[in-house]
């Protein structure tokens, strides 16, 4: 589409660039070549636009050039078992390390609940939707809110035993000379997260463990950093498909969940290089 302002679904060249050799390359057969293959960069493209709107794959308007509905699934689902959003992740944190844009002083984590009318592993019965079929998102940000990782599971699941599996999934953070940094000094929680046996376990990891005690009369316990992680959900939470878990296989929700982050982590990336420069 030209003219006009780029619409967030569509990847420039430097993002591009970026994504493009993380993917898995299919060689054309030279014999018996068959139809050609749909351009990578249009299908990701297509999987970006149902990820904003939140429409289904089959309504995914064909008049766009990005490919059937079934060519950016069957491409999403293979990008997905190629483990290409964790990688995809893990180099954009480095380019925000690069840039000194990562700050690991402390990090926040919380969880958020979210339907799940179609069911699937990784949902549960919903203690805060009337028992409906949930799942839940956890996440764990920097001192900035910046996503470091996001983890998907069932919505009866308790925030608190996901506190390890979310600090250890931090992917490393490269991007400047001398060691990389994977674990934050210290980690802040609600009082969902008061468990002497995680704080334990939260030390053994070399983290801090900030977390609210229960009985506390205000608040959530987290301060300032609980506006910063409602505005990190809040900004996770825009890509419609994430409002709602209409996939019943969960790696395919979860590959969404990375992708929501990715352009998160680029556009503070453009801004602070952009300032920079």
């Amino acid at each position: 589409m030209r003219g006009g302002t780029p619409k967030p679904w569509n990847v420039d060249d430097e993002l591009w660039a970026v994504i493009e050799p993380l993917l898995p390359q299919v060689e054309r057969r030279t014999r018996h070549p068959g139809r050609k293959r749909h351009p990578d960069r249009l299908v990701f493209q297509g999987s970006l636009f149902v990820l904003h709107t939140g429409i289904t794959w089959e309504h995914l308007p064909q008049e766009l050039g990005f490919g059937s509905g079934m060519t950016c699934s069957r491409r999403l689902a293979e990008w997905t078992e190629a483990g290409a959003w964790p990688r995809l992740h893990e180099v954009l944190l480095a380019k925000l390390r690069s840039v000194n844009a990562l700050d690991f002083s402390r990090a926040a984590v919380d969880g958020s609940h979210i339907r799940a009318p179609k069911g699937g592993s990784k949902t549960g019965r919903s203690p805060v939707d009337r028992g409906r079929t949930g799942s839940k998102h956890h996440l764990i940000t920097d001192a900035t809110g910046i996503p470091l990782t996001a983890t998907l599971t069932g919505g009866n699941r308790n925030d608190v035993t996901q506190l390890i599996p979310l600090l250890r999934s931090v992917p490393p953070a490269r991007g400047r000379r001398g060691r990389h940094r994977r674990r934050p000094d210290a980690v802040l929680g609600d009082r969902g997260y008061d468990h002497d046996k995680y704080r334990r376990l939260v030390w053994d990891l070399g983290v801090k463990p900030l977390i609210a005690r229960r009985g506390i009369e205000h608040g959530s316990g987290l301060g300032a950093q609980h506006s910063l992680m409602q505005r990190a959900f809040a900004h996770l939470h825009r890509f419609r498909r994430l409002r709602i878990r209409w996939e019943i296989r969960d790696d395919i929700h979860e590959a969404f969940l990375a992708l929501g982050c990715a352009p998160i982590c680029w556009r503070r990336r453009s801004v602070l290089s952009g300032a920079a420069g």
